[in-house]
């Protein structure tokens, strides 16, 4: 997955929940919970969507690899190709 596509899958999948949020202008180095202003449920819904389209697994203990935008395509990236 290219870093172009993790950013429009990631996109996707949190307009489903945030649909106010416009990535594009979103600091890709702040952290995501806060500039989307989505709380907890919403943050295991983001991640449950993401698993729902590509079948990546995220377990728990790599939540904080996916703190900030940047972050989250990082992995998308990484997992995609590990798969």
């Amino acid at each position: 997955m290219t870093k172009d596509e993790a950013t429009a899958l990631l996109a996707a999948a949190l307009h489903e929940i945030a649909p106010e949020v416009d990535l594009g202008a979103v600091d890709p180095d702040l952290p995501l919970q806060e500039v989307a202003d989505i709380d907890s449920m919403d943050f295991l819904t983001l991640v449950a969507a993401i698993h729902d389209r590509t079948g990546i697994e995220i377990p728990f203990q790599d939540y904080p690899k996916l703190a900030t935008l940047k972050l989250f395509v990082s992995y998308l990236m990484s997992a995609s190709s590990a798969g």
